[in-house]
C-alpha cells in the first residue's frame, strides 16, 4: 500500500528505509466512494491527502452560485487545502472525489510529527509547494494570455488522463468557459 508514496517520497530525497517506514506509520488509508466531499466551505481542512486510486475535484462557488472548478487531482497527486490546513482556519472550497478513491492521510498533528523526526520530508513538502505554485502561476499566465483554443489544447496536453474521466462541464468550469462555449470550442478543433 505504501509503495506509491514513498517512490513519491525518494523522488524528492533520497529517505533512509527507517525513515519512510515512520512516514508510513504516520499515515492513515482511507477509501472514499463517489461523490463524497472531503472537505466544504467553511471547514478547516484537516489532511494532506495522496492519492492512491481515484480522481477528486477542488472547487469555489462564486457570488453567482457557479461551481469554479481549481484543480483536479488523480493517482500520485497530493490534495488540500493548503492555506486552511496550514492556518487551521475555514475553508474556502470543496473538496469532491469524482471516483471511488483510495487514500493516505496526513493530519497536521501528523505532519508536525513527521517534519520534526525526519526534518527531510521538509524538502518534499517544499518541492511540492514549489511546484504547485509554479503550475497557479503558469494557468494564470495561460488564462490571460490565450485564446480559448489554445487554452483547451494545453489542457488536453497537460492533463491527458483527465478527460477520460470526468464530465465536460467541469472542464469547462475549470477553463473559465460555459459548458455550451467548451462545446463550440471543441467543434471547431474537430473540424479542422
Amino acid at each position: 500500500m505504501f509503495e506509491k508514496i514513498n517512490a513519491y517520497a525518494l523522488r524528492c530525497m533520497p529517505f533512509q528505509p527507517d525513515d519512510l517506514a515512520y512516514f508510513d506509520t504516520l499515515l492513515q488509508y482511507k477509501k472514499q466512494p463517489r461523490k463524497t466531499f472531503l472537505l466544504q466551505e467553511g471547514e478547516v481542512c484537516q489532511f494532506e491527502a495522496y492519492i492512491l486510486k481515484g480522481c477528486i475535484r477542488t472547487y469555489h462557488i462564486d457570488q453567482s452560485g457557479a461551481e469554479v472548478t481549481l484543480q483536479f487531482a488523480i493517482e500520485d497527486w497530493w490534495v488540500s487545502d493548503i492555506t486552511s490546513f496550514q492556518n487551521q482556519t475555514p475553508s474556502l472550497v470543496y473538496i469532491e472525489t469524482l471516483e471511488d478513491c483510495e487514500l493516505l492521510i496526513l493530519t497536521p498533528e501528523n505532519k508536525e510529527k513527521l517534519l520534526a523526526t525526519v526534518p527531510g520530508f521538509e524538502r518534499m513538502f517544499r518541492l511540492m509547494v514549489q511546484r504547485n505554485l509554479a503550475q497557479l502561476q503558469e494557468r494564470l499566465f495561460r488564462t490571460i494570455s490565450t485564446t480559448a483554443v489554445e487554452k483547451y489544447l494545453d489542457f488536453l496536453n497537460r492533463y491527458p488522463a483527465i478527460p477520460q474521466r470526468v464530465a465536460q462541464h467541469y472542464i469547462a468550469s475549470y477553463l473559465g468557459f460555459s459548458p455550451e462555449f467548451l462545446s463550440k470550442v471543441r467543434k471547431k478543433l474537430s473540424a479542422q
